[in-house]
């Protein structure tokens, strides 16, 4: 299949903080017209009353225009409103941190079911796991709670004790066999049962996690620094980007498939969906390839540098995370792009998709953000004191972790 190369065209959303605000918003020239009349002929009849929000956002979707059962007039894309998107401040019930002891937030005991197709409305920070050197990458497990923080001379491993405590130990340390290897990133397998590892060392390290953590395989690489790794959904195909390409493995044989050479200055992202995969950085492009027989699909100019690439839960959309905090939402397989604008330079920008696929995160330098999706309503953000190099979410949506300077921060999500 040829190259195609799309045109730097996006609607613009509005992250907003009240339902109520967003009904308030002027709708931007030279789209509102457009979009209304795209997303009318999509309604077609009225379909009866507003369904609940779905398991995954495919289906009933504000920034993606699948809009079924909803107005158009509250679902059409509005223009951006900056003064909606200044950093605003919490309550002292939101921000509050958890004194030392508390181990149970406010209305922490939630039954799971709910909490799965629920989106939070606050998080409490709960724990501080002292990694004692930057935590490049980092984990957790929703099935055991353990989290693994990463970075320089070797990995942390946390139980669930720790979670809800401020200076409790680890529960093992597995030292690198090169003392002077940084982990700078890792990647859960889909059934939490195993770990793999990369960074600054000529190998890829797979790691066993039951029922303790032990070196199953270590995968010799062709560069010598690994920037990020995406396991396909069914654990067969690891992708691990490298300066210049991209190592695509099979893992359950543990051989090499290909080393796939990619734009030298594009290879700092990596994600994979379905038959293709992701690739960005600093050249502000992003690119599509196919998997099967390894053709450059598509090439989007998104005019700034970008810093992470994730996917919803369904694999047709996918997020990325620009230097001037913008995120892009582009959607796998048809024509649509849409961009949140913030205009802020970062350093550090993660993006992480919940499990249930009704809200994301996003970190930028110091903020976290938690975003519903599909509406973009900001449900809650937090400040930390130092910049957060990395974040995960329990896949049963009930802890954020994030990786900074010494040390991760746990907090647990309210719903």
């Amino acid at each position: 299949m040829s190259e195609e190369k799309e045109e730097t065209s996006f609607s613009i959303l509005t992250i907003y903080d009240e339902p109520e605000k967003r009904r308030n918003v002027p709708e931007s020239p030279g789209i509102s017209s457009q979009h209304e009349h795209h997303a009318q002929s999509q309604l077609g009849e009225a379909c009866g009353p507003p369904q609940q929000l779905p398991r995954y956002p495919r289906q009933h979707d504000l920034a993606y225009q699948e809009m079924s059962c909803v107005s158009p007039q509250q679902w059409a894309p509005q223009a951006l409103d900056r003064s909606e998107l200044q950093a605003t401040q919490l309550s002292e019930a939101e921000s509050e941190e958890a004194e030392p002891g508390l181990s149970s937030p406010p209305g922490s005991e939630v039954d799971e079911v709910v909490v799965r197709q629920m989106t939070p409305h606050k998080s409490w920070k709960v724990g501080k796991l002292r990694h004692g050197k930057k935590v490049h990458s980092l984990a957790i497990s929703s099935s055991t709670h353990h989290v693994y923080t990463c970075g320089h001379g070797y990995i942390r491993v946390w139980d669930k004790s720790a979670l809800h405590a401020w200076d409790h130990a680890p529960q093992a340390q597995l030292n690198l066999q090169d003392r002077q290897n940084c982990v700078l990133t890792c990647k859960l397998s889909p059934d939490e049962q195993s770990l793999i590892t990369g960074g600054l060392s000529q190998t890829l390290t797979l790691w066993d996690l039951a029922p303790t953590p032990r070196i199953r395989a270590q995968l010799a690489s062709t560069g010598p620094m690994c920037y990020s790794l995406a396991v396909s959904s069914n654990a067969q195909i690891c992708l691990a980007c490298f300066k210049g390409f991209v190592e695509i493995w099979d893992l359950q044989n543990q051989i090499l498939i290909r080393k796939h050479e990619v734009p030298i200055y594009g290879s700092r992202c990596v994600d994979i969906t379905g038959n293709k995969f992701w690739t960005g950085g600093e050249d502000t492009r992003l690119y599509s390839w196919d998997l099967r027989n390894y053709q450059r699909l598509q090439q989007h100019d998104l005019q700034h540098e970008i810093l992470s690439i994730t996917h919803d839960p369904s694999e047709e959309w996918l997020l990325v995370g620009l230097r001037m905090s913008d995120i892009v939402i582009l959607h796998t397989h048809r024509r649509e792009k849409f961009k949140a604008v913030l205009q802020k330079y970062v350093y550090h920008h993660n993006l992480k998709f919940s499990s249930c696929g009704s809200y994301f995160v996003s970190t930028l330098d110091e903020s976290i953000r938690c975003l519903a999706a599909p509406s973009l309503q900001r449900l809650f953000q937090v400040e930390e004191s130092t910049d957060i190099l990395c974040c995960d979410v329990s896949s049963d949506n009930q802890y954020l972790v994030t990786g900074s300077k010494n040390s991760a921060t746990v907090y647990q999500l309210l719903y």
